[in-house]
């Protein structure tokens, strides 16, 4: 059996995706994953998803997004994808023990935040710890925040959330920041920001949320408790795209290369942070599988190779 469209994903992006091939007629098969609906599945609130006036809780806005997937007759199946085969088509995806069929893919499949490696901060992922400054900075209004990091996207989200909070020190493992230089300078002279270098974090404080922080000095192996009421996590994301080594164009970073939604191979399209690593937004990703669907309903009513009975 021969899927017209599967979706690899089930965040925003692969629902979106899921959403308007349903509504295309297109039968899609979605292949969530085990943990399925992405990282909004670690945020509590939500409020910067147009729609919801007083907010919406992360876990409750993919609700939504798949019951409404499922409404218009996307399949759902909640298992990881191991392989795929885009040598010729039908492509072949491998899921578990099951191997399925598609005249065209699209991967949603995200990115994930590198985090610190500590017990604590998984804890208080969405009370207090967080990876996206854009996403959680409000939160922290008139209130101190510590956030690790030295690239560029780091000095960005400290400069971000000094708009938020009342003073934002940045906990870094070096001596000097790897940011370039003028992104260096906005947060030298920001007055909000101040730097404790060559440290880092050994454990995240609090009960119900955070409420400090331990920082180890790296030189002097001295540790210091700081009272803080937030964590953010700016050293990187990985995108999730292990599988599609030498299958399809990635760049440096791993993120699938892509003109529009197209992909390096001829039927397979791509949507959300799996190639998009500026926005990182739940919005932008949705966009994204919208263009995606929509892309694939031009190529699978325009240039299907198996006759239609044979589709599903």
């Amino acid at each position: 059996m021969t899927h017209k469209v599967i979706i690899i994903g089930s965040g925003p992006a692969g629902l979106t995706a899921a959403l308007y091939t349903a509504r295309a007629n297109l039968n899609p098969l979605v292949l969530a994953g085990l943990e399925w609906g992405g990282q909004l599945m670690l945020t509590t609130e939500v409020e910067n998803y147009p729609g919801f006036i007083d907010g919406i809780n992360g876990p409750d806005l993919m609700e939504n997004f798949k019951k409404q997937a499922e409404r218009f007759g996307a399949e759902i199946i909640y298992s990881n994808v191991t392989s795929v085969d885009f040598s010729q088509k039908p492509f072949k995806i491998i899921s578990g023990e099951n191997s399925y069929e598609a005249q065209t893919v699209i991967i949603a499949t995200g990115a994930s935040a590198r985090w610190l490696g500590l017990e604590n901060e998984q804890k208080f992922i969405g009370k207090g710890v967080s990876s996206c400054a854009t996403c959680d900075g409000f939160f922290f209004k008139d209130k101190e925040i510590a956030l690790v990091g030295g690239g560029d996207s780091a000095m960005e989200e400290a400069l971000f959330l000094t708009k938020f909070a009342s003073k934002v020190t940045v906990i870094h493992r070096r001596d000097k920041l790897r940011a370039s230089k003028i992104m260096q300078d906005r947060a030298f002279e920001n007055d909000k920001i101040e730097f404790v270098w060559n440290s880092q974090i050994e454990d995240v404080l609090g009960d119900s949320s955070v409420a400090g922080i331990k920082i180890k000095n790296l030189e002097t192996n001295e540790s210091i408790v700081k009272n803080v009421s937030g964590l953010f996590v700016a050293i990187g994301h990985v995108p999730n795209t292990d599988f599609l080594k030498g299958r399809i164009e990635l760049n440096d970073q791993g993120y699938i290369e892509c003109n529009g939604t197209k992909t390096s191979v001829d039927g397979v399209f791509v949507a959300g942070d799996v190639h998009d690593f500026r926005y990182r937004q739940a919005v932008t990703a949705a966009g994204h599988g919208c263009e995606a669907a929509i892309d694939v309903e031009t190529v699978s009513y325009t240039h299907l190779t198996l006759p239609t009975s044979d589709l599903v």
